[in-house]
């Protein structure tokens, strides 16, 4: 009881059971990703299928981020057409103010 006290304040995990049933998953997942690397190593065709379809695959996605910044463009040029006159300066000011904060930020974490 004492050292799984120990473990619950300095891991801060529920119980010891825990923390081996979690290594041991670990464990498993590891030794099938060894076992499924070795196949695909063995199978020159597949790794080279797969390295394609990987390729596609981050391909598709950064096409569909893209896409979805696109839409994001459209809706705020679309967002800023309705405005009525008399508010386009000040929301161009509210936008600008909003952007360089947000570059700011990003910078200040870098």
């Amino acid at each position: 009881m004492v050292i799984d006290e120990m473990l619950k304040n300095t891991i801060g995990v529920g119980s010891t059971e825990d923390l081996i049933i979690e290594a041991m998953r670990d464990l498993v997942k590891d030794e099938i990703k060894k076992y499924i690397r070795q196949k695909i190593d063995e199978n020159p065709e597949i790794k080279a299928e797969m390295k394609e379809a990987i390729k596609l695959y981050i391909d598709a996605k950064t096409r569909e981020a893209y896409s979805l910044v696109k839409l994001g463009k459209c809706t705020a040029e679309l967002g800023i057409q309705i405005v009525p006159v008399e508010m386009k300066e000040k929301l161009g000011r509210d936008i600008s103010n909003l952007i360089e904060k947000e570059i700011s930020q990003v910078f200040e974490k870098m």
